[in-house]
C-alpha cells in the first residue's frame, strides 16, 4: 500500500488522473478537483483540503480521521459510506448540499458557514457540534442526536423536538420557529 506523508498536492485534477490509493498523513490539497473520483479505501488522516471540489466522490470505507475541509464544494457525497472507525472531519465555508451522514457519529463536529441544504442527518449523533452560520433548508433530522449542539447563529433548520434529541441544544430566538414548524403556528 502507498504511503504519502506531510505532501502537498497543489491544482491536481484526479478526473483525469486518479488518486493513487493508499495512506495519506498529515497532507494537504489545494485547489484540487476530485469530483466524481472513487476515494474508496483510501485513508487521510490530519489531512487538510483548502478550495477542492470533491463533489459526488464515492467514499465507500474511505477513512477520514481528523480532516480538515475548508472552502471546498462536496456535493451529494454519502458520508455513511465512510469507515465509521475514527471518523473526524471539520467544515469551514464549504458546500455539502445534498449531502448525507446517515447513522454517522459525529460528537464535537465543527460546521462553520456552511451550507447543509437537503442535507441527511436521521440518526446522526452530532451531540457536543458547533453549527456556526449554517443554512439548514431543507435539512432532515429524525431521531437524531443534537444534545448540547450549538445553532445559535444558524439558519432555516427544522428541527421536531419530539422526535430528536435537542436537550440542552442553543438556539437564537430569532430561529425559534424551525422548533415548532409542525404545529404550524404563527410566531411574530
Amino acid at each position: 500500500m502507498n504511503y504519502f506523508e506531510e505532501e502537498l498536492f497543489e491544482q491536481k485534477n484526479y478526473t483525469k488522473y486518479p488518486i493513487e490509493s493508499g495512506e495519506y498523513e498529515e497532507c494537504t490539497f489545494i485547489n484540487c478537483n476530485f469530483s466524481e473520483c472513487d476515494l474508496s479505501g483510501i485513508e487521510f488522516t490530519n489531512c487538510e483540503f483548502k478550495d477542492c471540489n470533491l463533489s459526488n466522490v464515492k467514499l465507500n470505507k474511505t477513512v477520514l480521521q481528523e480532516v480538515i475541509f475548508k472552502d471546498c464544494k462536496m456535493i451529494g457525497i454519502l458520508f455513511e459510506a465512510c469507515n465509521p472507525f475514527g471518523l473526524s472531519f471539520q467544515f469551514y465555508h464549504c458546500s455539502l448540499n445534498h449531502s448525507s451522514f446517515y447513522q454517522q457519529k459525529l460528537k464535537k463536529t465543527i460546521f462553520k458557514n456552511t451550507q447543509l441544504q437537503n442535507v441527511d442527518f436521521t440518526e446522526c449523533d452530532l451531540s457536543l457540534s458547533l453549527f456556526d452560520e449554517c443554512d439548514f433548508s431543507k435539512a432532515k433530522f429524525e431521531r437524531t442526536n443534537l444534545e448540547k449542539a450549538n445553532f445559535k447563529t444558524s439558519i432555516n433548520y427544522i428541527i421536531d423536538p419530539e422526535n430528536n434529541n435537542v436537550k440542552k441544544a442553543i438556539f437564537s430566538i430569532e430561529n425559534i420557529q424551525g422548533l415548532l414548524d409542525k404545529y404550524n403556528i404563527v410566531i411574530h
